[in-house]
Order: C-alpha cells, then structure tokens, then sequence
C-alpha cells in the first residue's frame, strides 16, 4: 500500500462539489495529525461555510463554532486544554468577514492556536456573492460587472495583515493548484502545527482554493485560474516564521 485514507480522515462523502480543493486541504491536515501522532490530542473547531461539515470529516474532537467565530471558541478550548492541539478551518467569507475581528485579536494575543484558512475568493456555500478576497474586476453573484474597487474596496489579503503583528508566530500563503504546490502546502501546515507545539504563539496557513462551482469553469480551468489571477494578486510565500527569525539572530 503506497497510498492510503489517513486515520483522522473519516471513509466518508463529502459534501464537497466536484474539483473543490477542500477535499484535498482536509487530507493534508489528516495527513499531518496522522504523522504527529496527535489525532487524540487535536480539537478542531469549524464555523459556517463550506466547511460548516468538517465534524463529520475529521476523526479528531470537532466543534462547532458561530459564523466567524472560530477563533474565538478555539481561543477558549486551548486556554483551558492547553495540552491539546486546537486548529480552526475557515473560508475567507467566514474568516477575512464576519471573523475579521476575532482572526486579528487572536493573533495579536499571541493565542497559540493554528488557523487554517482557505481563500477561494468568493462565498461558496450561500452561492456565489463577493467576498472580502474577491479580485477587482471579479464577476460573482452580488458583481455583475465585476468587483469595482472605487465602490467595495480593496480585496483583503489576510497573511500581509496578520504578519504585522507581534502575537504572530507564523504565516504562510500556499496553494493546491499542482503536485509541487500540495507538497510545500502540507509543509506548510505540519510548520504551523510545530509552532503550536512549540508553544510560540499564532500560526496561520493561507490556501489558495478553486472554486469551480461558483467560479463557473471546469475543475482544471479553475486551477489555471489560481495560477494566472490568484497567485500574481496573492504571492506565495512565508509573511512571518519567528523560528527563523532566532535562527538569524543566532
């Protein structure tokens, strides 16, 4: 056996639309729990959106947490269970939205959670309306004509942001549009799980995700459109890794 289900992903269906990349985030987090050994240490807590169903995906404790909100229930689960493992899984509508204040208060207070933070660009599950990381010119349910920035503003680019301050541990934009890109994504994800570990404060993981559904393309016109919209507005790349920060000092 060269390729198997991990053992903190459930052999379940999921909800998911044919060529969304959640399916394959979800994996990469298994995969990473799995090879820490910590599946019976890790909580999880998943707010509305696409991944409003991760309690029935994840084989670890899972909760449930209001619409943007993740961060704050993760905030209080480590801080009383401070031995576990606490990761959220949001989507930009949820976290870069009506979670902005709780996602940046997190990190500023240096809460030693993990984040994983899916960037679509667009709200998946309610249909298809902008988001606070749609692109400019971006057609989406509420943009007809496309995103115009001199009326809904500017897209958010959330690992800039979270980057500036000084609770943050660690911050990392990736994608899952090729094998390579996969590869340094899961990399990216065991780093910020090792930073929790570690006990040195906020990680956060940014994952550039199709959306082939509400995007209206094929699955593979939706992972060229990562290569040749997304990633130029968005650069892949580590924000913020304090470890590497001590390292030079060293």
């Amino acid at each position: 056996m060269v390729y198997e289900r991990p053992h903190s992903l459930c052999d379940v269906t999921t909800h998911f639309c044919p060529g969304c990349s959640h399916g394959l985030v979800h994996r990469l987090v298994a995969e990473v729990i799995d090879e820490m050994g910590i599946e019976g240490q890790t909580v999880g807590v998943c707010p509305v959106g696409c991944a409003v169903m991760s309690y029935d995906y994840f084989a670890c404790d899972m909760i449930e947490a209001a619409h943007g909100r993740a961060p704050a229930v993760a905030t209080g689960v480590k801080r009383s269970l401070p031995d576990r493992f606490v990761f959220t899984y949001q989507g930009d509508g949820d976290l870069a939205a009506i979670g902005t204040a709780e996602t940046v208060h997190s990190a500023t207070r240096g809460e030693n959670i993990t984040v994983i933070f899916i960037n679509n660009t667009i709200y998946g599950m309610t249909g298809g309306q902008m988001a606070p990381t749609t692109l400019p010119g971006q057609v989406t349910q509420t943009t007809p004509y496309g995103r115009d920035p001199k009326v809904a503003g500017y897209p958010v680019r959330v690992c800039e942001m979270v980057s500036t301050l000084t609770g943050t541990a660690f911050a990392q934009r990736v994608s899952v549009d090729s094998p390579k890109n996969v590869r340094d994504a899961k990399k990216a994800i065991r780093k910020a799980f090792e930073i929790q570990k570690a006990g040195l404060g906020f990680s956060i993981v940014e994952i550039l995700s199709a959306c082939p559904t509400n995007w209206g393309m094929t699955p593979i016109e939706a992972n060229e459109r990562v290569r040749t919209e997304m990633i130029p507005y968005y650069p892949l790349g580590v924000y913020k890794d304090i470890t590497a920060d001590v390292k030079e000092e060293a």
